[in-house]
């Protein structure tokens, strides 16, 4: 259920997203927007992308509450940088933080910035991130910033109080629900993963099915599976079945989605 990169279903959409990040990053573009509904593998998006980063030694701060003040941002940028600076002083931070990047920048690398659900972030935090974007030279920029969020996040940056920062993000991505017949190799994927290859526990049929209710989002397939798996152990069946799975989707309050 943790967004664990090693169990990444790699549909041509997650790989173009993921492609989109990195290449956002490693040419100095600025800003880079990843969007998506609910559940749909953003987080787990963004663990591969720090993965890569510390696999090349490319400094990253990490914000995953958005709910900050402008003071307890700088401060958090100021340790998972680890700045030699006051942090409690948003100009100590900047200055350090410039001199960082241009330092970086010298050796021909860079520095990122990751946002976590920037769909919760307040309109002066914004518009304090919009001008880091302000930290360039004449090659790039140098901070690379990512903001990941939910498609609400895509709306408040159309609003009009937000056309700088909007003109500012070089690449913008969408993460979809899963097709149904990704719906199906994805669970077949995560079995195979776990150590089942071939597997024989979820027919066609029922992964059509778990596809219809889960909507194609990646987290609530999780959900249902990883119930149904505990149902068929319970009961000591080697599969599932249509019976299990209406049981389990009233229990998680889902027929709704079967409805839709």
């Amino acid at each position: 259920m943790s967004p664990d990169p090693a169990f990444l279903y790699r549909s041509p959409q997650h790989e173009e997203a993921l492609a989109n990040l990195i290449y956002g990053i490693e040419s100095r573009k600025g800003f880079v927007v990843l969007t998506g509904e609910v559940g749909t593998g953003k987080t787990t998006l963004l663990e591969c992308l720090i993965d890569y980063l510390e696999e090349r030694g490319i400094v990253f701060g990490f914000v995953f509450n958005p709910r900050l003040t402008p003071d307890q941002f700088f401060e958090l940028i100021a340790n998972d940088l680890s700045l030699n600076c006051p942090a409690n002083s948003k100009t100590a931070v900047l200055l350090a933080l410039r001199r960082m990047a241009i330092e970086r920048a010298a050796r021909n690398t860079t520095t990122a910035l990751i946002v976590d659900e920037a769909h919760d972030l307040s309109w002066e935090l914004l518009e304090e991130i919009r001008l880091l974007g302000n930290l360039e030279n004449r090659t790039g920029k140098l901070l690379q910033v990512v903001l990941a969020g939910q498609p609400e996040l895509d709306r408040r940056l159309d609003a009009p109080e937000l056309r700088q920062l909007k003109q500012r993000i070089a690449l913008r991505r969408s993460l979809d629900p899963l097709e149904k017949n990704q719906t199906a190799e994805y669970i077949c994927q995560r079995l195979a993963k776990a150590g089942l290859e071939n597997q024989n526990i979820f027919s066609p049929e029922l992964m059509g099915e778990i596809h219809k209710r889960s909507r194609g989002i990646p987290r609530l397939i999780n959900i249902l599976c990883d119930n149904l798996l505990l149902t068929a152990f319970a009961l000591e069946s080697r599969t599932v079945t249509l019976e299990m799975l209406e049981e389990v989707t009233s229990d998680l309050r889902l027929a709704d989605a079967e409805q839709s």
